[in-house]
């Protein structure tokens, strides 16, 4: 009797700290109250969810418009964010590769953020799934922009650029929104992935998917064929081996589906397993992914996702070819 009261009053305090249903503020304030977050993460994640809603509603409405130029529109929705919440000393974007931008002096705060504030841009105009990717790094005290140095431009940029270049294992939070059917914010902090999405009824985000674990074994298989003829034999191979069943004896073949969009295709394999990859290639030796914007933060969402109790790496070297 005593063991499966045990039991039942386990049941029941697992089931009190589901924060499944609860709204992404109340969510930033618990993440705060159990000092997983500082105050100026939870307001500067805020704002990242607030710039999120205001680029869903222009890819929504704007998306066929051609007195609108949607990339840039987000980025300005996007950086304008960052500026205003008053958190944020660096902001590096991926539109049209800017460098990295200064924050003026009155707004700075210490947190050093990098975007991609409309990935796949190219699936736009034919409304299919677009999104914002986004990590968060603390500043660093020796690459402040010295604000007191008038006319100094050069001086500023590269402290801007030195602030701005950290290596992915220094993220502290990191995510992406999607834009589809529905707006889905996926994030982490470190202590796992939790999905929010935004319910227009209330204008809020909320929580839908709680400590999100990707499959041991997928279905699917997400890379980009058209490039085929310019892979390395490995990869190849590789891709070969997927359509045969995998790397088990007795796997089933893997299915190929291909969006186009990072954003969608990291999704879809953290949610139903697989392999998404964007391999490099004879047209880009060195792959398509930005490092700072795209690599580094969807390589930290998929360190937290990983679901291999038995695995002896660490964390931070897990995906340590985006993560270094």
């Amino acid at each position: 009797m005593v063991v499966r009261a045990s039991s039942t009053n386990t049941a029941k305090a697992k089931a009190k700290s589901s924060v499944l249903g609860t709204t992404f503020t109340n969510w930033l304030l618990n993440e705060e109250k159990h000092g997983r977050i500082d105050a100026d993460m939870a307001v500067l994640l805020s704002s990242i969810s607030v710039a999120c809603k205001k680029i869903s509603a222009a890819v929504r409405t704007d998306y066929y418009k051609q007195d609108v130029d949607l990339p840039k529109r987000a980025n300005e929705l996007f950086k304008d964010a960052m500026v205003g919440c008053g958190r944020t000393g660096v902001i590096a974007s991926a539109a049209n590769d800017q460098p990295p931008f200064a924050v003026e002096e009155s707004f700075a705060g210490n947190r050093v953020v990098v975007f991609d504030p409309l990935d796949g841009v190219t699936n736009v105009d034919a409304a299919v799934c677009t999104g914002s990717i986004f990590g968060v790094y603390q500043g660093k005290s020796e690459c402040v922009p010295d604000w007191s140095k008038d006319g100094n431009n050069e001086s500023i940029d590269q402290a801007c650029v030195a602030n701005a270049c950290n290596p992915g294992k220094n993220l502290q939070a990191a995510g992406y929104c999607m834009y589809s059917s529905s707006t889905i914010l996926m994030l982490t902090v470190g202590d796992g992935v939790f999905g929010f999405t935004y319910d227009p009824s209330v204008g809020e985000f909320i929580n839908s998917h709680e400590r999100v674990t990707i499959p041991k074994r997928g279905k699917i298989y997400s890379i980009n064929e058209g490039n085929r003829d310019g892979w390395s034999v490995g990869v190849k191979n590789w891709v070969d081996a997927l359509k045969n069943g995998g790397p088990d004896a007795n796997g089933k073949p893997y299915s190929a589906r291909y969006i186009g969009s990072l954003v969608a295709d990291v999704h879809r394999t953290l949610l139903y397993g697989g392999v998404c990859a964007q391999t490099a290639s004879s047209q880009n030796p060195e792959g398509r992914l930005r490092l700072l914007t795209e690599a580094g933060p969807m390589a930290f969402v998929a360190e937290q996702v990983r679901n291999f109790p038995n695995h002896h790496i660490p964390s931070t070297d897990y995906c340590s070819v985006w993560r270094t």
